[in-house]
């Protein structure tokens, strides 16, 4: 049984930051299909299209009929421990650092064997279910839990090591101003954050859902003007070295395409609070959350970018907006590979359009901003990486990769 959560005492101003280690990265290009799958929270295994059998790990060929065709498919999860064992002075540096490791054999039900990373309540001849993760490396890897949880079972340390659990770890909400970033900062409260920081831009200035931030004891209001370089500098000077983690609510939409919306003026400002905005955040907070990343219990997780869908295919109803959006999403991936040294995950929160002021001439469906929240908490206690909120941004997701070129027509 897993002992219940105690919150982490506070680190020894003696004491030095561990450099981070990363799992061992090495993966071949078939391999990364299984990436793909762990970072949207699925799971699912190579299966011949002759004779229909699933395989494991990634082959070129099929064991039983030697076919070539091997797509991947969404399979059961369901399986056996076969074997377990538990590894007390591994060779590899980041695990030497997280001894002792479970790893075992689980026979799936649907066939194939798999070498797992075991929670600490798998027994040998139990029955689990699995799952693909992302490791510190960003790889995915295959970890087995067992079908009955323990009620502190998303504390065990090796599932920590592939999700990021809000409990007990400080946040920052970049803009309290907004719904979504009041809902996310109460959500945040709810998982057990022990401080939430909200930015406020000119925080001198009441504004609607002010009480309700008041009223939470984990809260405390920031000055965070993300558009203002020298706003994210200070404040990162003061509280960067306690950021776990940080969730980019910047948000800026303006209905208008290239030709509907004249004048650079309102594109600038759109171009200065997403993606002016999220290079002042990564700048300033960005090296300390890297270099703390091995700290233990007290370590930065994770970043977390929430986006429009229309970043990955232009709405010419909201051209401008949609692009702006695009250049934070190519962002984002150049700060996952930055962060990925030190262990940090970046995660996308893609949703259609939400039910806010600024979209009220859209017609349903539309995202609730507290959806989203609750979408942030799931996707950090499960370890995914790319998350669409909403059926309009699951369709969009579906379609594109269907027929990107048809996805583009009827957009527009």
């Amino acid at each position: 049984m897993i002992d219940p959560p105690r919150p982490p005492n506070r680190k020894s101003p003696l004491q030095r930051t561990r450099a981070p280690a990363l799992p061992p990265q090495p993966r071949s290009r078939r391999s990364h299909a299984f990436t793909a799958v762990a970072a949207r929270g699925g799971f699912a295994l190579q299966r011949c299209s002759g004779c229909g059998a699933y395989t494991y790990p990634a082959r070129d060929a099929c064991p039983v009929c030697l076919g070539a065709d091997l797509p991947m498919t969404d399979a059961p999860r369901g399986g056996v421990i076969l074997s377990a064992t538990t590894v007390r002075v591994p060779a590899d540096v980041y695990f030497r650092e997280r001894a002792p490791w479970r790893t075992g054999l689980v026979k799936m039900d649907c066939g194939p064997t798999i070498v797992a990373h075991l929670h600490a309540d798998c027994e040998e001849g139990g029955r689990v279910h699995m799952s693909f993760q992302l490791d510190k490396a960003g790889n995915a890897v295959a970890f087995a839990q067992p079908n009955e949880r323990s009620p502190n079972a998303d504390h065990d340390p090796q599932w920590r090591e592939m999700t990021v659990q809000p409990l007990f770890r400080r946040a920052l909400v970049t803009d309290g101003r907004s719904v979504l970033g009041q809902e996310v900062a109460a959500a945040l409260v709810s998982a057990g954050a022990s401080i939430v920081y909200v930015g406020m831009a000119h925080a001198w200035k009441p504004f609607e859902g002010q009480e309700r931030l008041l009223a939470m004891p984990e809260v405390r209001l920031v000055d965070l003007d993300i558009a203002d370089e020298r706003s994210a500098i200070e404040l990162a000077d003061e509280i960067g070295h306690r950021v776990d983690i940080l969730v980019n609510t910047a948000h800026h939409a303006r209905e208008g395409g290239v030709l509907t919306r004249r004048g650079a003026a309102s594109v600038r400002e759109e171009i200065e609070q997403g993606y002016l905005g999220f290079v002042h955040l990564a700048q300033a907070f960005g090296p300390a959350m890297r270099a703390r990343g091995a700290d233990g219990a007290n370590s930065a997780a994770a970043w977390v970018n929430v986006l429009s869908v229309y970043a990955q295919a232009n709405w010419p109803r909201y051209g401008l907006y949609s692009a702006s959006q695009a250049a934070v999403l190519s962002l984002s991936h150049c700060l996952r590979a930055e962060l990925r040294p030190g262990g940090i995950r970046v995660m996308n929160v893609f949703a259609g359009p939400l039910d806010t002021e600024w979209f009220q001439l859209v017609p349903h469906p539309k995202v609730a901003p507290r959806a989203v929240a609750a979408a942030i908490i799931r996707s950090l206690q499960h370890g995914t990486e790319d998350v669409f909120v909403g059926d309009v941004a699951d369709d969009v997701r579906r379609r594109l990769a269907s027929n990107p070129k048809a996805l583009e027509r009827e957009l527009g």
